[in-house]
């Protein structure tokens, strides 16, 4: 727990990188816990390394963004506290039942930021379903920001926040402190799902432009070349639903 802040624990709630550098940043950035949700990596796999990187000065939590849709129109959902793998290229729906099966808490990243998220209709279509909705986001300009608490506001749904570090140098640049002790997964989970009492704390000034800057370039990349790479060079993802992981399970959801 952080010190002098009894009951406080503060988390970073989506970060897609984790290394010792992750690790180390964590803790210097005072954080008692990150949630470890990397893109197009099956759930065992984040489970297993969440497990290597986590220790009592900081606790990594396994978690998965899944990319519901095609391509195009993708809307990514954060769901943490899964027991089973959800795969990516699913219909939205597919996506927050399979969810709501395995009672695991979920998040909207970046509310209708790009073509990659939920919209407004969408989050007052699954209000029974999401646990909090993300008003500030490292990438987002102070508009898209402004965007997201309104809605989250209007909508009635708790917030939260996150570094959503694609990389090591923006762990922690915004954090939830919330308001109770949270040690497992479980608890994290419980916490969002009651609803728990809860601060987002994030930098302004120069860090937070530098951090901003930084994550749109690699959004660039991440968007143009790795995109191509996964697309057409890589083969089939671990995180198709055709993988032979999900044993056909969604195999008639498929968007691909």
């Amino acid at each position: 727990m952080s010190d002098g802040r009894a009951r406080e624990t503060r988390v970073d709630c989506h970060v897609k990188v984790l290394d010792d550098a992750v690790v180390e940043r964590g803790k210097a950035a005072g954080l008692d816990a990150i949630v470890y949700a990397p893109h197009f990596t099956r759930l065992p796999e984040i489970q297993r390394r969440a497990a290597r990187y986590s220790s009592e000065d900081l606790l990594v939590f396994p978690a998965r963004e899944v990319f519901t849709g095609s391509w195009r129109e993708r809307k990514h959902v954060l769901a943490i506290g899964l027991e089973e793998p959800v795969p990516d290229f699913i219909p939205l729906e597919t996506a927050m039942a399979e969810f709501e099966r395995q009672g695991a808490a979920v998040l909207v990243p970046h509310p209708e930021f790009a073509t990659v998220s939920l919209a407004e209709a969408d989050l007052r279509a699954y209000g029974d379903v999401v646990d909090a909705v993300e008003i500030f986001n490292s990438k987002h300009l102070p508009s898209h920001n402004r965007r997201a608490r309104e809605l989250a506001e209007t909508l009635g749904y708790p917030p939260f926040t996150s570094s959503y570090a694609h990389l090591p140098s923006s762990v922690g640049v915004a954090y939830t402190a919330f308001e109770t002790a949270i040690e497992t997964e479980a608890d994290l989970v419980s916490a969002l799902e009651d609803g728990v009492a809860r601060r987002v704390v994030h930098h302004n000034g120069g860090r937070r432009w530098r951090t901003m800057a930084r994550e749109l370039v690699h959004l660039g990349y991440e968007n143009t070349w790795e995109k191509v790479d996964r697309l057409f060079l890589s083969g089939i993802e671990p995180t198709h639903p055709h993988h032979i992981a999900y044993d056909g399970r969604f195999d008639d959801v498929s968007v691909y």
